[in-house]
């Protein structure tokens, strides 16, 4: 199976946060959006620029060099980046790692971020702007924004 990318097209996104409410009722049952595993940044302001946030699914993810149970994983079937609720402790230091803030943890005391759904993210379907797509990748294009997401983890590391 190819790899496959949840690329978001913030150029398109209008902010209206259809993808936070269908991946809160997917994980949690509720329309909830603080329990979103994808948020929308940016403000509701006429002309405001909207960013979809998510899991950048790490080459070398910094959640996983500090997780102590060694909860959270790589995936071999979807190349993603898992967490084993029955491992997690609730300790926080992925949330902590994390340099885009897309782990929290959840109602049940363990952390919690995108899983891709399976591989058929429910963000994307209800996507009416075509702002995320789930597409397979070229190795080129997989490494290229894995670079990219790397080299802002450390630039955002330099600057604290």
């Amino acid at each position: 199976m190819k790899p496959k990318i949840l690329l978001t097209e913030p150029a398109r996104c209008t902010g209206c946060r259809d993808c936070e409410v269908a991946c809160s009722l997917r994980h949690t049952g509720v329309k909830k959006t603080a329990r979103t595993r994808i948020q929308i940044i940016g403000d509701d302001y006429e002309g405001s620029f909207f960013l979809p946030t998510t899991c950048q699914q790490c080459v070398d993810p910094p959640c996983m060099a500090v997780c102590p149970k060694k909860a959270i994983y790589r995936d071999k079937e979807l190349e993603r980046v898992m967490i084993d609720d029955a491992l997690c402790v609730g300790c926080k230091m992925c949330v902590l790692a994390c340099p885009f803030g897309n782990i929290q943890v959840g109602a049940a005391g363990c952390a919690e971020k995108c899983d891709l759904c399976g591989g058929d993210p429910v963000c994307v379907q209800f996507c009416p702007r075509g702002a995320l797509r789930f597409v397979e990748a070229e190795d080129r294009e997989v490494e290229k924004r894995q670079k990219l997401a790397q080299a802002l983890a450390g630039s955002y590391r330099e600057s604290e």
